[in-house]
């Protein structure tokens, strides 16, 4: 196994293994591509023949019966992460235009706004079994990507497949449609040794009835090197008791830097299985649904619960965003 996934280290909600589980889970001028420092991030493609095998392989009954997919660590997996320190140029990528309690420890979002259809739950095959995490629409210059968590698009050394991106699922029900990914992109860390610190993953999808993604749902701002310590709204699709994945959950609340083992962000949240890769917003307006997109949900400690972990968007997740943008 590798370093992160010790045989007591990192759990899989596969099948009916788990009923609960881990989570996990302003305005700036857009990013110009290729400016980001690091790596060039790690891509699949899929086919044209593979795409439409995607979109017409999720029913609704499929859709319902997916698999939360998420990532446990424990204390002994823990210790062996490394402690990147995130450095680089703040940058920030503006949103795109369409009453809740804060803090928030986890709750369905009735707020409305914009984050309603940017959200939506990512379905894909992984070793022969369906599953599910979440995902997120950001502004980009293909206005065809989505943004999500790492091991929510390739895991144990293998490109999940039959991969689609449901914005605003409704229990089974897709009013925006079946977006499928002609690539699916991750780090170079996460592709290399599944770090826990660079847990992010990307999809391009493809245009449905001769529209973009963002055209039809809007998108969010990004934000990278923007620092710990802020007010965070988190959202996903959990799918794992006591959620079902029919409604869209969200946490908000300070955010902090984990104290513990990782890089990563740190917020109190209930959420359960399925919520990977779901946004994490700063400057989050509730009123329009808005923000800044700077992290996703991960993964959560088995001795830490109720509290929920994402990477920190520095230099590395840009070069993964601007690879992704440009596709």
């Amino acid at each position: 196994m590798r370093r992160h996934r010790t045989a007591a280290g990192i759990l899989l909600a596969v099948g009916a293994l788990f009923t609960g589980g881990l989570v996990h889970a302003g305005a700036a001028d857009a990013a110009t591509a290729g400016t980001a420092s690091g790596a060039s991030a790690a891509a699949h493609t899929a086919s044209a023949a593979d795409q439409h095998k995607a979109r017409t392989f999720w029913t609704a009954a499929r859709m319902r019966g997916a698999t939360p997919f998420d990532l446990l660590l424990t204390r002994q997996a823990a210790k062996t992460l490394k402690t990147p320190k995130p450095h680089g140029r703040s940058t920030t990528v503006a949103p795109t235009p369409a009453l809740a309690s804060f803090p928030q420890a986890g709750g369905p979002w009735t707020g409305g706004g914009a984050v309603v259809t940017t959200s939506g739950r990512v379905f894909f095959t992984f070793q022969g079994r369906t599953a599910s995490c979440t995902g997120n629409a950001v502004t980009s210059q293909n206005a065809s990507t989505v943004i999500t968590a790492g091991h929510c698009v390739k895991y144990q050394g293998s490109w999940h497949t039959n991969w689609v991106f449901v914005p605003a699922y409704a229990n089974g029900n897709a009013p925006y449609g079946q977006w499928s990914a002609a690539k699916t992109l991750t780090t170079p860390q996460w592709e290399a040794s599944e770090d826990i610190n660079y847990d992010v993953g990307a999809a391009v999808v493809t245009p449905l009835n001769g529209k973009t993604l963002t055209s039809v749902v809007g998108a969010q701002g990004i934000q990278f090197n923007g620092g710990y310590n802020k007010a965070m709204y988190s959202f996903g699709f959990p799918a794992a008791s006591p959620y079902d994945g029919t409604k869209l959950i969200y946490c908000s609340g300070n955010s902090s830097k984990d104290f513990l083992f990782s890089q990563d962000h740190s917020l109190g949240c209930n959420m359960t299985g399925g919520s990977s890769g779901g946004p994490w917003f700063t400057g989050f307006d509730e009123a329009t649904g808005t923000g800044l997109q700077v992290s996703v949900n991960s993964f959560g400690y088995t001795f830490l619960p109720n509290r929920m972990f994402g990477p920190y968007f520095g230099d590395v997740i840009k070069a993964l965003y601007d690879k992704a943008q440009t596709s």
